[in-house]
């Protein structure tokens, strides 16, 4: 495989050849070893729901039209739909559930080692749910908190919390569908019992559950792990920092911490900076401890910590193979199995750390809340031992970016209108006066369908020439950072309105908003700007969009799907997405779940033509809300303000 061809990324390019050359298999080599896919899973026309099966659908008409129970084209499709929603919220809730038990074992002193580091967030989430904060100590304010966030997981009655942040005209849309989201297990098994076999049967049916669950996960767990770590953790604010392989150091001990879950790495980063481990590091002939991250773990720590990123998720192979990293501990999701073959060659040792993510063959060294910085203590410790070990020549590519990450919605808030004044005020004026066209977020996986790197980065390139602002999280975040998107000069590469905007400011035009789960502050983001007002009444009628043209994971769908039942366009690549276009679930999605929710789903494979479909959506609704119009400028003489009302 030409490496150029796999990926635009030139530290991967390097890694790749190097690996040809010493005839170490990555996930390229698998991807080709597995051609041909089955056609019929692609287009979601395969069912093994039940044991009658596995039976499928011919799209060519020539062979079986319906599944050995019945089962048309469409009901199988919606039910493997449904079912990736369902995997994808699972993921991300159990995600914000985990984050919800530590929080509250901290509130009550059960794990010393956390704490409350954005006291304000604390005391405003708590009025927002109706908690008495007058009079309380913190601890106590959070354990009232922990308490009603765990609560909203399984929760017998009533609908989640944080989705009344929706605008009202938002939640009347979701009410007269019957879609609210209520407690966050029970849209996910309701999901999984609907598709059962001989249950719900109707594709239309089906895929309105999908929108309940997918909202579970948004406006739900999402929403509940990215506000409780900001309270623990600190809420993220402007930070620099480096993505690339190029951030390993040939004479440090390197310790990359991989998945999803800040809990261990947070405690990770803490111990690798205690003067007695530093001293151990530099007894074992290492000049220091360097932490580095991969995936959303490693933006978690990007953001709040300057922690620099090895990579996204194609990547956690080729780090490896540089001979540099000395230990590799991981959580949950995203993580390869492959990565227990490839240390075998290598001195770097792999450790799991979750009890739901044990891999075979691998030490694992479980996580506790209540003694989390020793387990971070131990890990670290671990990794100067291996760095003893090290043999064989070390490779590290030069290739790194330097970044500017950490724009949650209360740090647009301050750097719009500081202190005393912050406000979407700013953004929403320069959209409605035209230098902003509109406001895409780019989020998602890196796919080795896709050349890596280059769907999000194609994409982000020319919708910032476009003038839309850009928001992105997760890997295609990780993409930016490395193609140097992610900088306040990158406005050079924008179109004159973003960038007058952007220069005046001082950011850069793609803001990097966090991890995959943090997706939920782009839903508040929207929030605020139908609030802010002169856009619309409600998430639906803004000049907004969101992408992902390198989808992996159900959790990608999950997330696409809570953006179009939250009013949204969102653009998947026509390749990856697994719905058969003539079926009429394939309608329902890109057409008429428009007329029922506002948004829908749109695919295309390449990035200059989703920037164009999207641009053409963002003016279309520019035009709807008139403000594409140019107005005659009126100069008021006595008598005019006279008329005027204050």
């Amino acid at each position: 495989m030409d490496p150029k061809k796999a990926t635009c990324d030139p530290a991967a390019q390097k890694m790749l050849k190097r690996m040809a050359d010493a005839e170490i298999e990555t996930v390229w080599d698998r991807l080709e070893a597995q051609e041909p896919q089955c056609g019929f899973g692609q287009l979601g026309l395969c069912c093994r729901i039940c044991n009658m099966g596995p039976c499928r659908i011919d799209p060519f008409g020539d062979g079986p039209q319906r599944g050995v129970c019945g089962a048309d084209a469409d009901t199988i499709i919606a039910r493997n739909f449904i079912r990736m929603v369902a995997g994808g919220a699972s993921a991300h809730s159990d995600h914000g559930r985990g984050v919800a038990h530590a929080f509250l074992a901290m509130a009550k002193g059960e794990a010393p080692d956390y704490g409350i580091k954005d006291r304000k967030k604390l005391l405003t989430l708590a009025q927002e749910w109706g908690i008495k904060t007058d009079g309380r100590d913190d601890r106590t304010i959070a354990q009232d908190l922990g308490e009603q966030a765990l609560a909203e997981f399984g929760k017998p009655h009533g609908t989640q919390r944080m989705a009344d942040r929706a605008p009202e005209a938002r939640k009347a849309v979701w009410k007269k569908l019957g879609v609210t989201p209520r407690a966050v297990d029970r849209e996910i098994v309701e999901a999984l019992h609907r598709t059962h076999m001989g249950v719900d049967q109707e594709y239309k049916s089906i895929l309105r559950h999908a929108s309940r669950c997918a909202l579970a996960d948004g406006w739900g767990g999402s929403m509940i792990g990215t506000e409780l770590q900001d309270i623990m953790f600190g809420t993220p604010v402007p930070a620099r920092g480096e993505i690339n392989l190029g951030v390993l150091k040939k004479d440090h001990v390197n310790l990359v911490v991989h998945g999803h879950e800040p809990l261990l790495s947070e405690m990770v980063v803490a111990a690798a900076g205690m003067p007695e481990l530093v001293d151990e590091a530099k007894k074992a002939g290492a000049a220091g401890i360097n932490v580095v991250g991969i995936c959303c773990t490693a933006n978690e720590l990007l953001m709040r910590h300057g922690i620099p990123v090895a990579g996204n998720f194609l990547s956690q192979e080729l780090a490896i193979v540089t001979g540099a990293v000395d230990l590799m501990c991981v959580d949950i999701q995203c993580i390869m199995q492959s990565l227990a073959e490839i240390v075998q060659g290598y001195h770097t040792k792999l450790i799991t750390t979750s009890e739901k993510a044990h891999m075979p063959g691998v030490e694992h060294v479980e996580m506790e809340e209540d003694r989390a910085l020793e387990v971070g203590k131990e890990i670290v410790r671990k990794a100067v031992e291996a760095f003893a070990g090290r043999s064989g020549k070390i490779y590290i590519p030069k290739d790194k970016g330097e970044v500017i990450v950490g724009f949650s919605h209360e740090t647009i808030n301050y750097v719009l209108g500081g202190q005393f004044r912050a406000s979407y005020r700013p953004l929403n004026d320069n959209i409605m006066n035209g230098r902003i066209r509109g406001v895409c977020g780019v989020v998602g996986c890196t796919n080795p369908k896709v050349r890596h790197d280059w769907g999000h980065t194609g994409l982000v390139r020319e919708l910032i020439k476009r003038d839309i602002l850009v928001l992105t999280t997760g890997c295609a975040q990780i993409a930016c950072g490395k193609l140097d998107l992610l900088r306040p000069e990158a406005a050079e590469l924008a179109g004159p309105g973003l960038r007058e905007v952007c220069e005046a400011v001082g950011l850069p035009p793609v803001l990097a908003v966090g991890s995959c789960v943090d997706n939920s502050r782009i839903l508040i983001a929207c929030t605020e700007m139908v609030r802010e007002g002169g856009l619309g009444d409600d998430i639906s009628e803004l000049p907004v969009a969101g992408a992902c043209l390198e989808h992996i994971t159900e959790k990608a769908i999950s997330i696409g799907h809570y953006f179009v039942a939250s009013g949204a366009l969102v653009v998947f690549a026509r390749k990856l997405f697994p719905v058969w276009a003539k079926s009429k679930v394939a309608k329902y999605l890109f057409e008429e779940i428009e007329e029922e929710l506002g948004g829908k789903w749109a695919v295309e494979d390449d990035p200059v033509k989703a920037a164009e479909l999207i641009h053409d959506h963002i003016e279309a609704k520019r035009d709807t809300l008139g403000i594409n119009q140019e107005r005659e400028r009126k100069l008021f003489d006595m008598e005019d303000r006279r008329k005027l009302e204050v």
